[in-house]
C-alpha cells in the first residue's frame, strides 16, 4: 500500500485539508468555510479525504498549521504542528524552488515572506486590520451585488483610474460610496479598490524590505485577477500564482509531516478517532501579570491538551498527566 501524508490548515475563515504522496504530488485537496466551527470543519475535511483515499493509501504522517493548528493537531494526532509562515514557505519552495518573495493574503490576515536559498530570512504578518483581506473583499462584493468570483475580472475592464483610500476598512468603504455618488462605474471603483488594497499591503508589510523576484502570490485572494494585476503594477514585475494557491499552508504541513516521520510510525489517530467528542474551553491564568488566555480541550472528561500560556506551565502539566 502506498503512503499518503495529510496536511490541515485551520484558519478563521477557511479550513483546508490536503493529501500528498511520497513525491509531493497532491492527491486530494479540500476547502471548506470554518464558520466559527473548526472541529466540525476538520471532521468534514477528513471524512471527505477518507472517502477519496478509500483503502488504497496508508496515512503515514499528519501535519497541522493555521490559527487552529493546536486543536486540529490534538484531533488527528499530528506528527508536526507548525506556524503558517513555515508551512507556506515550505509549500512554495516545493512548487517554485527559487522563490524570493511570497505575498500571502488569506481570509482575515496577510503575510509577506522573504526567502533566500530556500530558507525564510524575513517575514511580517498583519492580523490587526482586515483591510485587504478576503473577508473585506467578500463584504464589498456583496455590498456591490457582484459575485466574488467575478470581482477581479470586472476590475480589469475599468476604463479610468480612481483612487480609493485603502488604509482602513471603514475609510475604504466610505470612500467607495462617495466615488459611487460621483458617478464612477463599478468596474472603476473595484479596480481602484484592488490598487488601494495592494498599496495598503505594501505599506504595512513590505516597507523597508528588499523585494526580489521570483514573486509568488498565494492564499484565497490570489484567485482575484484584479489584485494580481495591481501587485504586478505596483512592483513592476510578473507575479506567479501557484496551481494550489488556496491550500498552500496545508500542503506545507503535509510536506513537514513527511519529513518528520522518516524512520518512525505516525501518531495519526485514525479516521475513526474523529467520532470522538472534543470539548474546548478557556480560562484566564492568574499566575502572573501576563493574564494569558489558556485553551483547554477535554475528551471523555479528561483534559488532553492545553495551550496559550506563554510560560508553558499548563502545557507541561498536561504532558505529565497523559
Amino acid at each position: 500500500m502506498r503512503n499518503a501524508y495529510i496536511g490541515i490548515d485551520v484558519g478563521s475563515v477557511s479550513t483546508n485539508v490536503v493529501a500528498i504522496n511520497e513525491q509531493g504530488d497532491v492527491l486530494f485537496h479540500y476547502y471548506v468555510r470554518t464558520n466559527g466551527q473548526p472541529i466540525e470543519s476538520v471532521k468534514k475535511g477528513i471524512e471527505q479525504l477518507k472517502d477519496h483515499l478509500c483503502n488504497n493509501w496508508n496515512v503515514a504522517g499528519v501535519g497541522t498549521t493555521g490559527s487552529g493548528r493546536q486543536l486540529a493537531g490534538i484531533m488527528v494526532g499530528a506528527d508536526v504542528v507548525k506556524n503558517e509562515i513555515t508551512a507556506h514557505a515550505v509549500a512554495t519552495i516545493q512548487f517554485v524552488p527559487d522563490v524570493r518573495t511570497i505575498f500571502e493574503i488569506g481570509g482575515q490576515d496577510s503575510k509577506i515572506i522573504l526567502v533566500k536559498d530556500q530558507m525564510v530570512v524575513d517575514f511580517a504578518m498583519n492580523t490587526v486590520c482586515a483591510a485587504g483581506t478576503g473577508s473585506f473583499l467578500d463584504h464589498q462584493a456583496e455590498r456591490l451585488g457582484i459575485k466574488i468570483e467575478d470581482f477581479g475580472k470586472l476590475a480589469l475592464t475599468a476604463k479610468n483610474d480612481v483612487r480609493i483610500a485603502g488604509r482602513c476598512t471603514v475609510f475604504a468603504e466610505s470612500d467607495m460610496i462617495a466615488k459611487q455618488q460621483f458617478g464612477f462605474s463599478k468596474a472603476e471603483i473595484i479596480n481602484g479598490l484592488c490598487q488601494a488594497l495592494v498599496r495598503n499591503y505594501m505599506n504595512n508589510l513590505a516597507r523597508g524590505k528588499k523585494l526580489e523576484p521570483p514573486f509568488v502570490f498565494q492564499g484565497g485572494v490570489a484567485a482575484n485577477v484584479g489584485i494580481k494585476a495591481a501587485f504586478e503594477k505596483e512592483i513592476g514585475h510578473e507575479v506567479i500564482i501557484p496551481q494550489y494557491h488556496h491550500v498552500m499552508g496545508a500542503i506545507g504541513a503535509a510536506i513537514l509531516a513527511r519529513e518528520e516521520v522518516k524512520g518512525r510510525r505516525t501518531n495519526f489517530r485514525g479516521f475513526h478517532a474523529l467520532q470522538t467528542e472534543f470539548v474546548p474551553s478557556s480560562f484566564i491564568c492568574n499566575g502572573c501579570s501576563n493574564m494569558c488566555e489558556v485553551i483547554k480541550v477535554k475528551v471523555n472528561g479528561q483534559t488532553v491538551a492545553m495551550w496559550g500560556d506563554r510560560c508553558g506551565m499548563w502545557q507541561e502539566k498536561v504532558k505529565q498527566i497523559i
